[in-house]
């Protein structure tokens, strides 16, 4: 539906009244929760992902690792001026896109030695992943229309949920193949959900800086603000 009746912020365009508060305490208790369970996470998922020697599951524990840096960093900048924050979204986008490269490239690696993962750790790890990622989407959920930091956590979050069932996929695929490209192009698309989100924040936290606004965007329902 669009906003007809009330003011749009500049440069996020969303309703200034509905914008969440950085100082609500509910965001800095969301965002405490998310970075203690995003650290276990990938530490849970790097060791398996070294031992069924999957992709995906070692790009999503990165991706779990840059979650958490990027939970300590929204919360050091928080109740900083505008400014701050969107600095800190930038360097989190850029960290987005850095992190869909270096997933894409060691995606052509293992495609180069050939190796198999083991499916049945991949799916299990998977599953779990996806309730810790689930947990922390909703927790996040109220906050997704907030400024270009907040937004960044939201993306980040939503995104990690996707490339949780994505990996409980591909574990299905390499069972029932034997093969290791379902869980090759399961990495290709985490890749690509990295550089979509990280261009996305980098583009709105740019705006917020420069004071430009940005064009309308459909919002998270698919209605056009």
């Amino acid at each position: 539906m669009a906003c007809t009746s009330c003011h749009i912020d500049a440069t996020t365009n969303t309703p200034a009244h509905t914008t969440p508060d950085n100082h609500d305490p509910r965001w800095r208790r969301a965002l405490w929760v998310a970075l203690v369970v995003n650290a276990a996470m990938f530490v849970v998922e790097l060791w398996a992902g070294l031992q069924a020697d999957s992709v995906s599951l070692l790009a999503d524990a990165v991706d779990f690792a840059g979650d958490a840096a990027n939970y300590a960093l929204s919360l050091a900048v928080l109740g900083l001026a505008l400014s701050w924050r969107s600095r800190a979204a930038l360097l989190k986008g850029v960290c987005m896109l850095g992190y869909g490269v270096f997933v894409l490239l060691k995606a052509g690696w293992v495609l180069h030695i050939g190796a198999v993962p083991e499916p049945l750790t991949m799916g299990v790890i998977g599953f779990i992943a996806l309730l810790a990622n689930t947990g922390v989407a909703v927790l996040l959920y109220r906050f997704r229309s907030g400024d270009a930091n907040m937004r960044s956590v939201w993306l980040c979050t939503r995104n990690d949920a996707l490339s949780n069932v994505a990996v409980m996929l591909a574990a299905a695929g390499v069972f029932g193949t034997g093969s290791a490209w379902p869980d090759l192009a399961v990495a290709a698309v985490i890749a690509t959900l990295a550089l979509s989100a990280g261009w996305q924040v980098v583009r709105q936290a740019r705006a917020e800086l420069t004071g430009v606004p940005l064009p309308p965007r459909p919002d998270d329902h698919g209605h056009a603000h």
